[in-house]
């Protein structure tokens, strides 16, 4: 039985010719069984690349030093593009209004002035910290995702993860069973070229050409007419592997853990106060949480969606009205499951004295707690795996409790 996709097909010509189709052997994977309580639950991982401006996606309007270090780019509660007010303190930016709307039905929260035990500023080594779940860059080729996903009983309904996108995220690489989707390659072409790749490779390798066949079925089931790529549209691409991702995640069969990741968040220049560069791109993680929600149905009561990225930015703007490399930044929560409609932060403030180094939001939540918590409310991980396996030589770093419903 295929039981890892990575280590045993998409390998040199394999995975060449599978490419975004291979996601296809999940299908070889043991099938599911529902939870005794009628809990089914899922939880998708959206790792932003280059550094979220944490200040700008959630702005502390209520900090009487937020608007001078923020300058041009601030967000304010009234005007033309006000900011979503989402406490008498923070406001959310206008550019996110579907998160808004979980936001307010309770199935979304923000947890601010968070970080990883990262404190420099390399976005290799940031991200490396994210992902791998360990204190310090470069000591590991496997991530939190995936050891969690190794860590869940023998016989648990979720027994692989999902990996969207050209290639698998640190996070879920590991020793645990993982697939993979990309809406990208060989479901282009016209069904009599599959066709004929498939006739070619079923004397020469069957099972290549058995999990092309699968693939190829389940990428329209994924897809759709409507899900062909649009290069230079980031947003619409965002969207689009999100739909694709949810429709896998919905199947009973279907994968039960995802991890994706979206790039270009690191705003030197330009970055825009509530329309430009960083609205678009919040405008696209927007659509793509909702496309989880409408593609999951009935599953997204049961799902938690962690957003996160690998540290913040300054929180005074730059020359060239941007942001450069910080430290804390935000973490967002969406989902059915999620105990939403607040904003979780021990609020450090803005006043010179208080930033971390003299230059960025002091972080006061470790995430590394904030993923335990969700860990923990989904899946049951104690606390002693949580520590040791999973984020290892993390014993401080306590799991925040009441996130999950």
């Amino acid at each position: 039985m295929i039981d890892c996709v990575e280590n045993r097909l998409l390998t040199s010509r394999r995975g060449l010719l599978l490419g975004g189709a291979s996601f296809a052997a999940w299908a070889y994977l043991p099938k599911f069984a529902r939870a005794a309580d009628g809990r089914d639950p899922r939880l998708v991982v959206v790792i932003l690349r280059g550094a979220l401006d944490g200040l700008a996606t959630v702005a502390p309007i209520g900090d009487p030093d937020y608007a001078g270090l923020h300058g041009s780019i601030a967000l304010t509660a009234d005007g033309a593009h006000a900011a979503t007010k989402l406490d008498s303190f923070f406001a959310l930016h206008p550019a996110m209004p579907e998160f808004a709307r979980m936001y307010r039905d309770q199935h979304a929260a923000v947890i601010h002035a968070v970080s990883t035990p990262y404190r420099d500023r390399s976005h290799f080594d940031g991200q490396d910290v994210l992902e791998s779940g360990y204190a310090g860059p470069g000591r590991v080729q496997s991530g939190w995702l995936n050891r969690a996903l190794e860590a869940l009983p023998r016989g648990e309904r979720v027994s692989s993860g999902l990996a969207v996108g050209p290639t698998t995220p640190l996070v879920l690489r590991g020793n645990a069973p993982t697939v993979g989707w990309a809406p990208v390659a060989l479901p282009q072409a016209d069904d009599d070229t599959a066709m004929r790749l498939v006739d070619l490779y079923r004397h020469r390798d069957p099972a290549l050409a058995a999990a092309l066949t699968q693939g190829l079925q389940l990428e329209k089931a994924a897809s759709g007419d409507d899900m062909k790529p649009k290069p230079g549209n980031q947003v619409a691409q965002m969207r689009q592997v999100a739909r694709g991702a949810a429709k896998l995640m919905a199947a009973d069969d279907g994968p039960r853990i995802a991890a994706l990741a979206f790039d270009g968040w690191d705003t030197h220049a330009n970055e825009g106060g509530p329309v430009g560069r960083l609205a678009f791109l919040l405008g696209g993680l927007d659509g793509a949480l909702a496309e989880f929600e409408s593609g999951l149905g009935d599953r997204w009561r049961d799902t938690v969606v962690v957003v996160a990225t690998e540290f913040g930015r300054t929180a005074r703007i730059n020359g060239t009205d941007g942001t450069d490399h910080g430290t804390g930044t935000i973490a967002l929560l969406a989902g059915g499951a999620v105990k939403g409609g607040r904003v979780i932060s021990d609020w450090p403030g803005l006043r010179p004295a208080n930033l971390y180094e003299g230059r960025d939001l002091k972080p006061t939540t470790d995430l590394r707690s904030v993923i335990k918590g969700v860990l923990q409310g989904q899946f049951g991980l104690s606390d002693q795996v949580l520590a040791q396996t999973v984020f290892p030589d993390s014993a401080g770093a306590k799991p925040m409790k009441g996130l999950v419903a």
